[in-house]
């Protein structure tokens, strides 16, 4: 009876076993190498001069302007699209499925095949160019990509994006939508609601929770940005993520990688705070 109630005590902690495993050596040990290349100098005392070094490097404030750029055009316009998209098909119209699935096709694509594909269509001699002098619109072909374009780059950047990105949103609302009971509108539709009046006052309080997810998901990702930018502007269009893998894999500096993949960790972690803490707590109020 003893040797049974102590098998019952250690099997959950037995079970957890290969997950504690897993973690130690997959992501503790990383962990703790990266927070040794960041904040021990090579003579093996505690420093701070990779701090110092990103601090004082134009190209890391550069790479921190773009990546707030490209946040703070992309996550909006891709919220806003995705939750139109959402209540155009959660109307159930005949046919909606047909568009459910081409509206989240690009989840199929990686980040790399999206930006091909975008390159293919934006380059000199890409779709966009040979339809636009066909037509005689243009005489010459429109550059995108080069030296002193990085403002027409950024803003194939973020259609790419927004091109690749936004089903994931469309998603969420979507279910966010979808378990949203039907009693609650015709309550609205009982004491003469008017269709604005039931998406203010229903609508959108229901699908808060699912869209402060999505709008969480998509900051986070979009603060990490690499493979689009670093394929169609290299680092013309310097961004956080692009310049980790460019210390670590050009320059060999391994160091100076961690401390930027560090700063992305703050960042996000503080972007998470703000989300999960202010935002929530408001709706919970209300």
């Amino acid at each position: 009876m003893l040797s049974g109630r102590k098998e019952r005590i250690w099997a959950p902690y037995l079970l957890f076993l290969p997950t504690l495993i897993f973690l130690a050596v997959f992501v503790g040990y990383p962990l703790l190498k990266t927070f040794g290349l960041i904040f021990i100098s090579e003579s093996g005392k505690p420093s701070f001069e990779n701090f110092i070094t990103l601090v004082q490097d134009s190209t890391f404030w550069k790479a921190l302007k773009y990546t707030l750029l490209f946040l703070f055009t992309i996550v909006p316009l891709q919220v806003l699209l995705a939750f139109l998209f959402a209540l155009f098909v959660n109307r159930r119209f005949k046919g909606y499925m047909m568009i459910l699935y081409i509206i989240a096709l690009p989840l199929a694509l990686s980040d790399v095949s999206a930006a091909l594909l975008s390159y293919n269509i934006f380059t000199s001699h890409g779709f966009l160019n040979k339809f636009l002098l066909k037509l005689g619109i243009v005489e010459t072909p429109i550059l995108f990509f080069g030296l002193g374009l990085s403002s027409r780059a950024f803003w194939v950047i973020v259609l790419t994006e927004i091109w690749r990105a936004t089903p994931l949103v469309f998603v969420i609302l979507l279910a966010g939508l979808k378990v949203i009971s039907k009693d609650y509108l015709e309550a609205g539709d009982v004491f003469g609601f008017s269709g604005w009046q039931k998406f203010f006052h229903i609508t959108l309080p229901l699908v808060m929770p699912s869209l402060q997810s999505a709008l969480l998901i998509r900051t986070l990702f979009a603060f990490k940005i690499f493979g689009v930018v670093w394929l169609l502007a290299g680092r013309d269009l310097p961004v956080l993520a692009g310049e980790a893998y460019y210390n670590q894999a050009e320059l060999f500096n391994p160091p100076i990688a961690a401390t930027y993949g560090f700063v992305i960790v703050i960042i996000c972690t503080l972007i998470s705070w703000a989300y999960i803490t202010i935002f929530k707590s408001r709706y919970l109020e209300e």
